[in-house]
């Protein structure tokens, strides 16, 4: 074993997503990050280092919520940023997954953003 710890390796693979993408005011950084309990998205302008719309599955009605799985809540909260970006005239993003690996939750969201009408 190299003696990496897990946090040297999820910042290394951080470092290495985040030099190939970057967000404009027409094609923001859609960026996701998971905790343990929740996840958080948001749409970032990396040209004037803005963070454009920003939303966690805490700004979910407890309704939508209820009797859901964290990968079904994921999936919903990909299609509400995709809403409230469509009535900021944004259509299409760059995906950051922030280093985690594309499965679960951020997949998810990933798909969630897709089915609300973003392209990626």
């Amino acid at each position: 074993m190299s003696g990496n710890s897990k946090s040297q390796t999820k910042q290394r693979r951080t470092t290495r997503v985040r030099s190939k993408i970057f967000g404009t005011n027409k094609r923001p950084r859609l960026s996701v990050f998971r905790s343990n309990k929740h996840v958080y998205v948001q749409l970032v302008n990396d040209g004037e280092g803005k963070t454009l719309i920003s939303l966690g599955d805490m700004n979910l009605s407890k309704t939508m919520m209820k009797d859901k799985t964290k990968v079904e809540i994921a999936g919903l909260l990909g299609e509400e940023i995709a809403k409230k970006a469509k009535l900021k005239k944004i259509s299409s993003i760059v995906f950051d997954r922030g280093g985690y690996k594309y499965h679960g939750r951020v997949k998810a969201v990933a798909e969630g953003a897709r089915k609300g009408g973003l392209k990626f």
